[in-house]
């Protein structure tokens, strides 16, 4: 307490309050990716390995739902606020029956909206577009129409069974298409795959839900393995989609070149979208979905969503699955990363920075910005610890 009462009046001086901080850091919600309890594996009876290039040998990992859930319980109990669980289809509960993707309903889920109403949590939902025998190469931009029918019609389930997520959790969920159509070497007709994903995109939302139930975004991709020269589903295409048609867009951390950054797209896509999904993951030399960390790119994003005032615009969701490491403490350490980057940006005098910065005043608003980095900001943060340790 006295290290806090310290810092408390230090960062008091530069007009920043450090209890509003912590109350404000306390709502924000993190949404917890069931995918990295279990390496990418699911729970159908498809025999097909996955192809998300999952490594590590860590020997803990989720066996059935029950076990996933307790994971996710254990993560969850030792990271302070309220959060939510996202879930990929393929996390259902199938029994040994053999249900294909596009025969899933919410029958197969109720076990996990029971789970989830207990215990307070929001649930999101994705559609798995992957390791399956109609997933190589093309799903929704394939140009065989009855491999893209198969994946509109398991879309189409999808967000009926993420609306029904919301409306009993009475908490909208966010449904987020991500999908790998690409080509490993050189691409001749970009247009022509870009003209069919966005005809199967039309006819997967022509049916609209209220978006008290769920929100629903698209999510890009510049490259990935075995799809180096070209993904269908780029930045520019879904940014337009969305914009176009009031979805939200989706931003992966690793999903664009590794020296650019995600943050500075942001205060240019709130400009015209209403709000903003975040997929948090640390790409290292390639979109390789490392645990994410308390580092420059994630403190890039923290300020920028907190100096445009978007905290209620901005949806925050871990994606990363690291083998090597024991599930239960990857979610913990990638959950803790996040909020201390918010407490960071949080701590800031956005205010003052303004100032100096209008003023023409580049050396004072460099020089505050270097000072800033030795402030008692880890004071703070164990605060704000101290309520989960209780």
């Amino acid at each position: 307490m006295k290290a806090y009462d310290i810092a408390k009046e230090r960062y008091a001086e530069l007009g920043v309050d450090t209890e509003k901080a912590l109350s404000v850091l306390s709502c924000q919600s993190i949404s917890l990716h069931c995918w990295q309890g279990d390496d990418v594996k699911g729970f159908e009876n498809i025999s097909v390995p996955s192809d998300m290039l999952v490594t590590g040998d860590h020997p803990v990992k989720a066996r059935t739902v029950n076990e996933l859930r307790s994971f996710i319980e254990k993560a969850l109990s030792q990271i302070q606020g309220r959060h939510r669980v996202n879930l990929h289809a393929m996390y259902g509960e199938f029994g040994r029956k053999k249900i294909d993707r596009n025969q899933i309903g919410i029958e197969h889920f109720k076990g996990w909206i029971d789970w989830a109403k207990e215990r307070g949590y929001g649930l999101d939902f994705n559609p798995t577009m992957f390791s399956h025998p109609k997933a190589k190469g093309f799903t929704l931009a394939s140009k065989d129409k009855n491999i893209r029918k198969f994946w509109i019609e398991h879309v189409w389930l999808c967000r009926e069974i993420g609306a029904e997520m919301g409306k009993q959790l009475n908490t909208p969920c966010i449904h987020n298409i991500w999908i790998p159509d690409g080509m490993k070497d050189q691409c001749i007709d970009k247009a022509g795959y870009r003209a069919i994903l966005s005809e199967s995109l039309d006819e997967i939302f022509e049916k609209r839900y209220s978006r008290r139930h769920i929100k629903e975004s698209l999510e890009s991709k510049l490259f990935g393995i075995g799809t180096e020269s070209f993904v269908a589903g780029s930045h520019e295409l879904y940014l337009g989609y969305a914009l176009k048609h009031n979805l939200m867009l989706c931003l992966d951390l690793g999903h664009f070149h590794p020296t650019e950054s995600i943050g500075d797209k942001i205060s240019s896509i709130l400009q015209f979208s209403p709000e903003l999904l975040l997929h948090l993951s640390r790409g290292v030399r390639w979109d390789s979905d490392h645990v994410v960390l308390f580092d420059d790119q994630m403190r890039d994003v923290a300020h920028e969503v907190v100096r445009t005032n978007a905290l209620d615009r901005v949806h925050l969701a871990l994606d990363f699955f690291d083998g090597s490491l024991d599930p239960v403490k990857a979610w913990v350490i990638g959950a803790k990363s996040v909020q201390k980057s918010l407490l960071y940006a949080l701590l800031e005098p956005t205010s003052l920075l303004k100032d100096l910065e209008e003023k023409g005043d580049y050396t004072g608003r460099l020089a505050l910005l270097e000072e800033l980095k030795s402030m008692p900001w880890g004071a703070v943060w164990e605060q704000f610890e101290k309520k989960t340790r209780l």
